[in-house]
């Protein structure tokens, strides 16, 4: 297996209005924002240096993210950037681990995403990401 970068921390927030106030107590700023259709989520993404890694706040509109942690949202996933995330599900695959997509799905700032199962992450629910521009 190849060395992963850490890529993001993802959050569920239950509101914008909460995602505004965790931005301003941490003094985090905004990279940019956008919608996942995938999960049906704007996804926020926080600026950061070359050595800094991003939070991503997920603010889920419907679906199963607005119940995340029965409805109080927190700490989602742990993402790592990976060079093919297609060979990265096979590979957990052949080793009987599975992956939440049959096939990677678009995510926001231009990647492409799938997800190890947190059963099989050790109860972690592990996003790998693809950079595709």
């Amino acid at each position: 297996m190849e060395h992963m970068k850490l890529h993001h921390v993802g959050i569920v927030m239950t509101s914008q209005e909460r995602a505004d106030r965790f931005m301003e107590k941490m003094g985090f700023e905004t990279d940019y924002v956008e919608y996942v259709e995938a999960y049906k989520a704007d996804c926020l993404f926080t600026k950061h240096g070359d050595d800094e890694t991003p939070i991503e706040l997920v603010i889920a509109k419907e679906g199963v993210l607005t119940t995340y942690n029965n409805g109080k949202g927190g700490i989602h996933h742990i993402a790592f950037e990976v060079e093919d995330v297609e060979a990265t599900r096979k590979l957990y695959e052949e080793k009987g681990l599975h992956m939440l997509e049959e096939q990677a799905v678009l995510g926001a700032g231009g990647i492409i995403v799938n997800f190890l199962r947190p059963r099989y992450g050790e109860g972690i629910l592990t996003e790998f990401v693809q950079k595709i521009n």
